[in-house]
């Protein structure tokens, strides 16, 4: 666990991302190299808890053996340390880059000091153990003759073809892009995770066996019913991507864009053209408005400054978060304090302050005579909590409206459930709020045979769990192909 005393010696300290008036000239990851030893020294922090809550249901949803890695981090004996990474996440490349670190927010020592760097170590494995050549190909020593399809190629489906292909099933993962990764090719922008990490996962993963088909919509290209009768099982692994709207007057003038459609493009014509074919949202000497916090608005902010915009503001619903912990957000529940992220401090080199404004509600949006938006009415609310039922109530504060200047408007409020063309053809049940209904743990939907797993089944989450439910329901087909499973 860590050195014995190590947590009363070394203070925290998290790898610095690269300078933000520098990173902002290019695409490439905002993170510096690692430095094994300052990742050794912080593995030493790890202290002998008794309980690791880290890797408990309130901390890693994939149950990360992060103590025992810590230790033999703390040790250097990083091979050994990327043997234990990968008992529990296919993908730790991925979550050590975007994943917020629910395992920190919940590490016992965060009660009395900083919590553990768990995420910059777990990063710091994976991307030692693919320098070494420690990550290798391991294709099955038998094949069960059983076919699986995974329908969607994000942290889910992905998860759980390697899984299922692991158990000896033949997998075949279908999905609707150019290129295989679903939210985390195209969701996530290149400067937080290069593309070029993806790829290498998922050449393994067909030099594994795994294969992937790419631009084909499963329900319009191919018939989803007669896909699920070719194959012994089907899991819907399809993500929530119906974006959740802001529907006031002027929503429909030229300039107001989902974020993920502003996202996606830039990542595609980067990949496609380095941005030289220009099919994408150029965000350039444009005022940029971004609704809505979060990572996504976050990237958002990022990419329109690496653009060139003249200037950016993000709006927020909710208040500004305490710097600490409230009184009724105890540990080890995720701390819902204020943090600047990446974005943010990127937009306060640029532009000389933090972008976001909260407790701020967008009224409607204004244009030109060609139809162009050019400004957003706001007011500011206030939240009232009620005596009689505890829940907090937005009003808004009279006298407080305010016209924006606005050329180019992203909508980042994230997502309402699944799209249901290949689901209703299927028959399956939703529940009440529109997502695949099937038991967490279980994942079977109401038809025999179709599983469903990730964003499209919880609604909106993490990378980390959409991995978590991969791997539960890769373990959940195999006994309904075979009877039992040694997966886990």
């Amino acid at each position: 666990m860590g050195k014995p005393t190590g947590f009363k010696e070394f203070e925290r300290k998290t790898e610095p991302y690269r300078d933000a008036s520098q990173r902002l000239s290019d695409y490439n990851e905002i993170y510096t190299q690692h430095d094994d030893l300052h990742l050794q020294t912080q593995g030493a922090r790890c202290m002998d808890c008794g309980v690791p809550f880290c890797q408990s249901d309130t901390g890693c949803p994939v149950d990360n053996l992060i103590p025992e890695w810590n230790d033999l981090v703390y040790n250097g004996r990083w091979k050994d340390a990327v043997e234990r990474l990968h008992k529990t996440n296919n993908f730790p490349e991925f979550t050590g880059r975007v994943c917020p670190a629910p395992c920190e927010g919940s590490c016992v020592l965060g009660i009395i000091e900083p919590a553990v760097t768990i995420k910059n170590i777990e990063c710091a494995i994976i991307d030692h153990a693919f320098d070494e050549g420690w990550v290798n190909v391991s294709v099955p020593e038998a094949r069960t003759g059983k076919k699986v399809a995974v329908i969607g190629s994000g942290p889910a489906g992905l998860a759980a073809a390697a899984q299922l292909n692991k158990a000896g099933h033949a997998v075949t993962v279908y999905e609707r892009a150019d290129r295989i990764g679903g939210l985390l090719m195209y969701g996530i922008p290149n400067m937080k995770l290069d593309k070029g990490i993806i790829d290498r996962r998922v050449q393994l993963m067909r030099d594994e066996g795994v294969e992937f088909v790419t631009n084909v919509d499963v329900g319009k290209d191919v018939d989803v019913v007669q896909l699920k009768n070719e194959n012994d099982a089907l899991l819907l692994a399809t993500g929530a991507t119906t974006p959740r709207s802001l529907p006031v007057d002027g929503r429909n003038l030229n300039g107001v864009h989902f974020a993920m459609e502003f996202l996606t493009a830039n990542t595609r014509s980067l990949l496609d053209s380095e941005l030289k074919d220009g099919n994408y949202i150029d965000a350039k000497d444009k005022h940029v408005l971004v609704i809505g916090g979060g990572d996504t608005g976050t990237d958002c902010i990022g990419t329109s400054l690496r653009h060139g915009c003249k200037s950016v503001v993000n709006f927020e619903l909710m208040p500004r978060p305490p710097e600490g912990r409230a009184e009724d957000n105890p540990w080890p529940a995720w701390p819902h304090i204020f943090r600047v992220d990446y974005g943010h401090e990127e937009a306060e080199a640029r532009q000389g302050e933090d972008p976001r404004t909260y407790c701020i509600l967008s009224k409607a949006f204004t244009g030109d005579e060609q139809g162009n938006v050019k400004s957003v009415t706001t007011v500011e609310v206030s939240w009232v909590r009620s005596e009689e039922t505890g829940q907090w109530k937005m009003e808004e504060v009279a006298g407080s409206e305010k016209q924006w200047q606005a050329d180019l408007v992203l909508l980042a409020m994230g997502f309402l459930g699944p799209e249901h063309y290949a689901s209703d053809a299927l028959g399956i049940d939703y529940d009440e709020r529109s997502n695949y209904r099937a038991e967490y743990g279980r994942y079977a939907t109401s038809i025999d045979g179709i599983y469903a797993a990730g964003d499209c089944r919880r609604g909106q989450s993490l990378v980390v769990w959409g991995i978590n439910e991969g791997r539960e329901a890769a373990r959940e087909i195999d006994v309904y192909l075979m009877g039992n499973s040694v997966l886990p």
